[in-house]
């Protein structure tokens, strides 16, 4: 039998998915109280992936509730050990310019961070920052172009190239360029877990495409892309999906690739957990052959971004500084 979704109810993911969809409930009110919730508004567990349901199948009629999110999303970055939270501004297909690291070193100086760390991703984390400066240090990273980079999300988190045709002797097409293409559609999304590209620009793999959720490897007839890869607590080589000769087609794909990941996978469910589950030709079968379908899947993430594909960090530095302020010291003062 399938595992439930938590004790909350006998229903699993696959079944609330499924009932989402086909009783059209838009809000969390409707799902526990038409599905048979035993608790009055969720918990926990439920709460995070019911909120993710939701806001996927329904992204212009239900409104995303922040307060069923980990800290991390609430926060927007990612909470340390010691309180303090790291900010890692998003970096384009791993691309910067002196205008973007001198922003981040001024940060880095006026908000005295203490540790500075160039990523796996080809991004540069602010490790250290106080609660309370975060939305002023967002709003310094914004008026140099920077924009959230989703570190902490179950969203997208990088698109990792090479530097392809621009440079590099051995690339054979323009890997970093397609990168950024796919990270600008794909930013701000939110999916089941945290979702990460690479683009190599020829088998030489130098962005190690073939570990990731979904990865490109640039050859001279077009673009091979692989999908379910893995390079955390499992180790997983990524599985060809399809190989085509456009730039343009690449993009179809791997964005029609994302949506059936976003409709269909359990929460919490990395790429290559779900593909292990619905199985590879299921897949090509959706995406690749299945043109009428592709096409469907795009114009619903498409219409999805409408919503989605914003910079948090400026929304919250200009409405929601007080909400990182630290609370009152109420500690009574000895009497003189």
């Amino acid at each position: 039998a399938a595992q439930t979704i938590c004790g909350c109810t006998d229903l699993s993911h696959e079944d609330v998915r499924r009932l989402i969809k086909s009783q059209e409930l838009k809000s969390q009110a409707a799902v526990w109280q038409e599905l048979g919730w035993t608790t009055p508004n969720g918990c926990h567990v439920c709460r995070p992936a019911v909120n993710f349901y939701l806001l996927a199948d329904w992204p212009l009629e239900y409104q995303d509730d922040p307060q069923s999110r980990f800290v991390n999303e609430r926060k927007h970055a990612n909470i340390q050990k010691d309180g303090t939270f790291s900010v890692v501004p998003r970096m384009w297909g791993g691309i910067t310019n002196p205008t973007e690291l001198r922003a981040i070193a001024d940060a880095a100086d006026k908000y005295n961070v203490p540790t500075v760390k160039v990523t796996g991703g080809q991004r540069i984390d602010l490790l250290g920052v106080k609660s309370e400066d975060l939305p002023h240090i967002w709003a310094d990273l914004n008026k140099a172009g920077l924009v959230s980079g989703h570190a902490y999300s179950k969203g997208l988190r990088t698109v990792k190239t090479c530097v392809g045709t621009d440079h590099c002797r051995f690339g054979t097409q323009d890997s970093t360029g397609l990168g950024i293409k796919l990270e600008k559609i794909l930013w701000g999304s939110w999916t089941p877990h945290k979702v990460k590209l690479g683009v190599s620009g020829c088998p030489r793999n130098c962005a190690e495409a073939t570990c990731k959720d979904i990865g490109v490897i640039c050859v001279d007839s077009g673009y091979q892309i692989g999908i379910a890869g893995a390079a955390g607590m499992d180790v997983k080589e990524t599985e060809l999906l399809c190989q085509v000769p456009t730039e343009e087609e690449c993009v179809e794909v791997i964005v029609a690739v994302t949506q059936a990941y976003r409709e269909n996978a359990k929460y919490l469910d990395r790429i290559y957990k779900w593909v292990g589950k619905v199985g590879l030709d299921w897949v090509k079968k959706t995406v690749v052959d299945d043109l009428e379908t592709r096409k469907a899947l795009v114009a619903r993430f498409e219409l999805s971004q409408s919503i989605y594909r914003k910079d948090p960090w400026a929304q919250h530095a200009k409405e929601n500084a007080q909400n990182y302020a630290p609370l009152a010291d109420l500690t009574p003062l000895a009497a003189e």
